[in-house]
């Protein structure tokens, strides 16, 4: 007996901008990934590290270009955080805090240190190792690390060119970030904070 095999071609669809951001109803962080602390009185240094698939030129765009940044952090700024001396304004979405700030180092692509903040970009065979120190008052150290997983991983999809749009402030409260901070408390070691 003879058998036919079928081969079936779908043309190819454009792709529209919206769809990509369709994913977002389907976004769920995952577990607390190995956050360190450093311990100075009140005010703590959160560390956070992710790999990422893609060049550090790729990355230190997304950590200094207004419009990127939109797209990830929790922040909005009214410059770009690529020249040192700039004064650069941060916007804390969901908090209306706003502090103006000036960067302090930009060693492209490597350090990039700004406010409380300093990224580190560390090229890898297969991309670039991320970390992040960020100095928060003690009490709401999870509460960092739980938001800046969600950056972390809106970053990730931004670069992977699938971007699911920024989830920060109260936002986050719907995509898992009590769920998060509950595990950095019991990784971290701090209470629950009031």
């Amino acid at each position: 007996m003879r058998t036919w095999n079928t081969i079936v071609c779908h043309p190819k669809r454009r792709e529209d901008p919206e769809a990509k951001m369709n994913h977002r109803d389907q976004y769920a962080p995952g577990p607390a990934r190995a956050a360190r602390v450093r311990k100075d009185g009140e005010k703590w240094t959160l560390l956070l590290v992710r790999e990422l698939h893609h060049s550090p030129s790729l990355v230190w765009r997304a950590l200094t270009d207004a419009e990127q940044l939109s797209q990830w952090a929790p922040f909005e700024i009214d410059g770009r955080l690529d020249t040192i001396g700039a004064t650069v304004t941060l916007t804390w979405v969901g908090t209306g805090q706003v502090t103006e700030t000036k960067v302090t180092r930009a060693d492209e692509p490597r350090v990039l240190e700004f406010y409380d903040v300093r990224w580190e970009l560390e090229p890898l065979e297969q991309g670039t190792r991320l970390s992040l120190w960020h100095s928060i008052d003690r009490r709401f150290i999870a509460w960092g690390a739980a938001g800046w997983h969600i950056c972390f991983d809106v970053l990730e999809r931004l670069l992977d060119g699938a971007p699911i749009g920024r989830i920060a402030g109260s936002d986050a409260m719907t995509f898992g970030w009590q769920r998060l901070v509950g595990e950095y408390e019991k990784e971290l070691g701090v209470e629950k904070a009031s």
